[in-house]
Formats: structure tokens, sequence, C-alpha cells
């Protein structure tokens, strides 16, 4: 009866200090760029700096039987385009020919809110509110790191994108779809639409090595949690991941223009080309959580996105975020 009384004791002791590792609030930044993965190449989707706020939400006595986490987003983000190279200026001569992939900026702010149920499913759904053109500063940030980091002068954004407001809706889905003691794999599925950018994609995940629960995850950027119920598999995530999307595009402005704008003025300057309808992109990272520290680094390779590009295109990304009560 002792041992028993004991047993169940540490039993409980070891539930709650695992329960209250948890954090409700979460600050974290996500920086993308071509540099990372040592190509020495400058182009395409060349450079995105991300500042992210989560916060999990009260789940309701009476949802906890399906729904175990809900996290409230807000972002704010720059992502810059060029085409094969920074500069389009060469020989003392300007090349316009060289804009395979427009010069382009997007700035925003967004938010998301994500909803994850007990069965390991997830809903997100986000808005994103912003511009693209001059107005996103592409020009201006892609500049000053040049000039001041030892690299050459950026030409060529004369060419870029008109100014256009952004309004750009998003959903998200993943679901588990078998797992083992140390490899999973789940469907990993989204939506876009505005008129910035719209389409959808589907692929599956594929984890191996310590990982959580889809509704407690990096995975899906969950680790911020309210209230715990369920017991976590492991006290920190660290795993490798592997996601191959199959993504259709049907408006992306960052190469088409924006879509309420007109592309066939003379006295315009603007290079616009012929977007991919159909991307197959590779996504592989490490991800890695401590008590209070979330990291996840990551290669992304993506076929061709315009028709006019000469390569096809690839970037690294690092997101590291701290959590807290």
């Amino acid at each position: 009866m002792k041992i028993k009384l004991v047993t169940l004791l540490i039993s409980l002791f070891c539930a709650v200090t695992v329960f209250a590792q948890s954090h409700r609030n979460e600050i974290g930044i996500q920086t993308d760029n071509d540099s990372y993965l040592g190509q020495g190449s400058d182009r395409y989707y060349t450079d995105g700096i991300f500042i992210q706020f989560r916060r999990a939400l009260t789940v309701k006595s009476g949802d906890s039987t399906r729904l175990l986490n809900k996290v409230l987003g807000l972002e704010i983000g720059q992502k810059i385009y060029n085409p094969q190279s920074g500069s389009v200026f060469y020989k003392e001569a300007d090349q316009p020919e060289l804009v395979d992939r427009p010069f382009a900026g997007y700035l925003y702010a967004g938010a998301t809110l994500n909803f994850l149920y007990k069965d390991e499913s997830n809903i997100k759904i986000g808005a994103q509110i912003g511009i693209i053109g001059p107005g996103a500063y592409g020009k201006q940030v892609q500049e000053y790191v040049h000039d001041n980091f030892g690299f050459y002068h950026p030409s060529g954004w004369e060419y870029q994108i008109k100014n256009e407001a952004q309004l750009n809706l998003s959903a998200e889905y993943n679901m588990l779809l078998a797992r083992g003691s140390w490899i999973d794999v789940s469907l990993t599925s989204y939506a876009h639409l505005g008129n910035g950018f719209t389409g959808a994609g589907v692929g599956p995940m594929l984890r191996m090595g310590a990982f959580n629960q889809l509704f407690n995850s990096v995975s899906t950027q969950s680790t911020a949690i309210a209230n715990s119920t369920v017991a976590p598999l492991h006290a920190h995530e660290i795993f490798f991941y592997y996601k191959p999307l199959f993504n259709y595009v049907a408006y992306d402005a960052t190469i088409q223009g924006g879509l309420l704008n007109k592309h066939n003025d003379p006295n315009s300057l603007e290079i616009t080309r012929n977007k991919e309808p159909f991307i197959f992109s590779n996504q592989l990272g490490v991800a890695f959580t401590t008590g209070r520290f979330v990291i996840d680094a990551a290669a992304i390779f993506h076929t061709k996105e315009v028709k006019e590009m000469v390569r096809s295109e690839q970037w690294g990304s690092v997101t590291a975020a701290y959590r807290f009560k």
C-alpha cells in the first residue's frame, strides 16, 4: 500500500512538473535568406524578416474533450524578391532582360488563430494586410544591407512591381496519419486567397526524433499552451523533418503585379513576368525546444516559380523564439 502511495505521489509530482513547464506566451524572430545555404547566390526570394508573437488562449472546459490548445498569433514581416541578380547594371548599361523574376517587396502585418485538437489535427486561419511595391521598402532595406555589410550595390529597382494595397487570407490544415516511437508522418495543407496571393498546397511531413503531439509542437507553431491537460511525449523536442509540398499558384502579385493595377502603361518601368501554375518544394530542417527556447532551422528548395526564370531557387530559414508566462 505504501509503495503504491509513494508511486502515485511521484507520478503526480512528475505530472505537475511537466504541466508547470508550459508557457502561455512566445515572442520570436524568423529570418530567411538565400545566402544561408552558402551557395553564393543572391536571387529570387532573397530575404525575409518576421517578428512574431503568440499567446495561447484559454480552452473552455466544455471544449477540452476535443480542443486542447488555441493559439493567437500576431506577425509583422517583409519579403524581398530579386531577379537572377540583385544588379541589372552591367558594363555601364542597364539590362532589363536580366529581370527573369521581378524586383518586388512585400510588407505586411497579420494575425492567425490556431485551433489544435486532441486527435492531433489543427486548423489555422489567418489574414494579412500590407503593400507590395515601393511602399514595402524592399529597395531601401536591400541597399542599406548591401552598402553597409560589404556587398555589391543593388541596381534595377526602378523596374520593381508597382504599389498596391494587399488583403490576403489563409487557412492551414494538418492531421496526424501514423506514428511510431521515433518517427511519424502527418498531412499538411494550406490555401491562400487575396489580391496578392491565391493558391493551395498539400503534402506529407515526416518527423524523426523526439517530437511532441501536434497540439503542442514547433511543427504546428503551438509551443505556447495555456492549460496542459495531456502530458507531452517529451520534455524537450529535438527532431529532423522533411516536408515535400505540391503547390498550385493561381495568382502571385510579386510576379504578375498587383491584381487591381493596370500593367500596360507605356510610361511605367514596371516589369512583370508569367507565373508557373505548379511548383514543387522540398523543406528539410531540424527543430529544438527547451523549457524557454524554440529553434527551427530549415533549407527550402523550389522549382521555378516563373516561366522566364533561368534557375530554380533555394533559401535558408532560421526561427528563434522565447517562451514566457
